[in-house]
């Protein structure tokens, strides 16, 4: 059959006028990508990442297979919001750590208007630290940037096609997290707000810092402080830097 068609798609135009368009359509397909695989509509993609050579990066690495499509980019969350709602897409590529409205935020806001739409989370911070978090908020991945291309490609096809990925490594970890909060690390008894709240702590924020960036009240940081210490157990500022330092809690 191949020979068949390989002859076809070198045979001169008046021959070819008088083929069947079945026929014609897979020889046009061989003509464009050297085999007989069927026409597949290419995965539409919106990338969502502050830094603009990150997102160049992206597409450069993703314009290296014919499976994929960026269909829009958005370097916050209100412009995201913006392609999502006028651009067709297939998945999201999202950056954790967007200035303003997180990007657990912006999970969030997607998973309540589009509980479909897959999102593959991109971040410097490890696996470990944020991928069960992003999990339970709806992700169906999650992926650091120091990643190898190949991981990337391997997880947007995965992810598009409806299914889960993380590194094996990381699926372990998870599987250990299960249990009560007294079995789980500190940092991970935290709800996402009261995390968010840890690492600004822990990169010596001040309290009304912390309230101007996040456009709340110094009593709500303040709350948000005394829940941490109750549900880690530490005692000052300090214990929080030194415990986020030694995890590996800071980017």
């Amino acid at each position: 059959m191949y020979y068949l068609l390989y002859f076809l798609a070198q045979a001169p135009s008046s021959f070819v006028r008088r083929i069947p368009a079945g026929l014609l359509r897979r020889r046009r397909n061989i003509c464009s990508t050297g085999s007989a695989a069927l026409d597949m509509p290419a995965i539409r993609i919106l990338i969502v990442d502050d830094h603009a050579i990150v997102r160049e990066g992206l597409k450069t690495i993703l314009a290296k297979s014919n499976d994929f499509a960026v269909a829009g980019e958005a370097a916050n969350a209100p412009d995201a919001m913006g392609v999502l709602r006028n651009v067709p897409v297939d998945m999201v590529l999202l950056d954790i750590g967007l200035p303003g409205k997180t990007g657990v935020d912006l999970l969030k806001t997607i998973k309540l208007e589009w509980p479909k739409l897959p999102v593959l989370v991109l971040s410097t911070y490890p696996e470990d630290q944020y991928a069960l978090r992003v999990l339970k908020q709806g992700a169906a991945g999650y992926l650091t940037k120091e990643s190898a291309p190949e991981l990337l490609t391997s997880a947007v096809r995965k992810v598009a096609a409806g299914g889960k990925y993380v590194s094996a490594a990381t699926a372990e970890r998870l599987l250990n997290e299960i249990g009560t909060d007294s079995d789980k690390a500190p940092h991970a008894r935290l709800s996402d707000r009261e995390f968010e709240v840890f690492k600004l702590i822990a990169g010596g924020k001040s309290l009304t810092d912390i309230a101007d960036g996040m456009h709340v009240s110094i009593k709500t940081v303040s709350t948000h402080r005394t829940r941490i210490l109750e549900k880690t157990g530490f005692r000052s500022n300090a214990d929080i830097t030194r415990y986020a330092l030694e995890r590996g809690l800071l980017a």
